[in-house]
């Protein structure tokens, strides 16, 4: 892993394989795409939150496979 300071950023979304010049396929190096994913962790009450107050179903049992298909 490399970190950098960001000042300006952008980003590219896409899927499939990598778009190398056909010279590059010569090349004894890999090329490939590294999948990447945001899993949701615990939920983390605030707090100052009463700790008589559970975590509610909605946010415990959150499926963002469910969630996706409702925003689309």
């Amino acid at each position: 892993m490399l970190a950098v300071p960001l000042r300006e950023v952008s980003a590219k979304v896409r899927r499939g394989d990598p778009k190398d010049e056909e010279e590059d396929y010569s090349l004894p190096v890999w090329s490939g795409v590294l999948p990447l994913a945001l899993v949701p962790g615990s939920p983390v009450p605030d707090s100052r939150l009463d700790p008589t107050i559970p975590v509610p179903a909605y946010v415990s049992a959150w499926d963002r496979h469910a969630a996706r298909a409702i925003v689309g």
